[in-house]
């Protein structure tokens, strides 16, 4: 079963954020970690995942900062601010929320 993007697109900050709270990380690594997480069912689109991290570093949720060079390749690196933590478990509790509504109204009872 593949996992419908259209689902999904919604949350894309949410699994961002996600991400960012297991550790600081790339662009590249971070799809990579979506990728292993789903079974390769998903992977974020490039253009999505950096339109994401810009608007996540204007609102203040993230901040970037440039790796050090001598271990490879320029990488722009992005860490989850105090703030974007707190938004994060507000996320995580709204779609606990719509979960719940969802189960409600497909299940047959």
């Amino acid at each position: 079963m593949s996992i419908a993007s259209d689902m999904i697109r919604g949350h894309t900050d949410t699994i961002i954020l996600a991400q960012l709270m297991e550790s600081d990380s790339y662009g590249y690594k971070i799809n990579r970690a979506i990728q292993e997480k789903t079974g390769g069912q998903y992977e974020l689109k490039e253009a999505t995942l950096y339109t994401a991290f810009r608007r996540l570093e204007q609102l203040g949720l993230i901040t970037s900062y440039w790796g050090d060079e001598t271990t490879g390749a320029r990488r722009r690196y992005y860490s989850i601010t105090q703030a974007g933590v707190n938004q994060y478990y507000q996320m995580l509790a709204e779609w606990e929320q719509s979960k719940q509504l969802i189960q409600q109204l497909i299940s047959s009872s």
